[in-house]
């Protein structure tokens, strides 16, 4: 099952036609439930560029980051009847895929988060000409990102790259929701000085 859903620089890879089906993430749950593997590859295929963007800026470690989203899959392939339905299926992927990150990153002495490494995967959803804008529009907002702390760059991470919400990055990091709203007020605050400091006003986080 492992090798089954290793990325092996597949990260970029195109989704086929089944992954815009009407399916939703929760039926396709059900069915890898019950050992659906077509089911298994179609959620690989429509989650996994971006569960390996979020570990990567975890670990900072292309190669790391891949293991780890096999890993991931994997458990999802073990643990799919498991899944209760309190939040979206991508929010539970991303919370396995942060449990991951951390176990791998405990007892190194890692405190930063490798944006540019990340922020290189294309999304399968983006054709050239939106990937040539993402990259001229975000390339200010990737370095003072990484003037952040860790802790803050993950909320902005989550809120404004992966478009969860309060709730559901409370759920990801198993933190309070006011915990979160400190982050984020803190984290918007202090990217808001560093992107004065650069002569820019207001920018686009998305």
């Amino acid at each position: 099952m492992h090798g089954d859903y290793a990325l092996t620089g597949a990260a970029t890879a195109q989704a086929p036609a089944a992954a815009s089906g009407p399916i939703s993430d929760e039926a396709l749950l059900k069915n890898i439930a019950r050992g659906d593997k077509r089911a298994m590859h179609v959620l690989f295929v429509r989650h996994n560029v971006r569960v390996y963007r979020f570990v990567a800026r975890l670990v900072s470690d292309e190669a790391v980051a891949e293991d780890l989203v096999s890993e991931v899959f994997l458990e999802v392939w073990r643990k799919a009847g498991h899944f209760e339905g309190r939040s979206q299926v991508s929010t539970w992927l991303l919370a396995i895929g942060r449990y991951k990150a951390l176990s791998h990153l405990r007892g190194r002495a890692v405190d930063h988060l490798d944006e540019a490494t990340a922020d290189a995967i294309e999304d399968p959803a983006d054709n050239p000409a939106v990937v040539l804008e993402k990259k001229s529009r975000s390339e200010l907002l990737r370095q003072c990102l990484t003037q952040l702390s860790p802790a803050h760059r993950e909320v902005i991470d989550l809120v404004y790259y992966h478009e969860k919400s309060i709730e559901e990055v409370a759920a990801i990091l198993n933190i309070p929701d006011a915990t979160v709203r400190t982050r984020m007020f803190y984290a918007r605050k202090r990217l808001a000085e560093l992107l004065r400091a650069e002569g820019v006003e207001a920018i686009d986080a998305a």
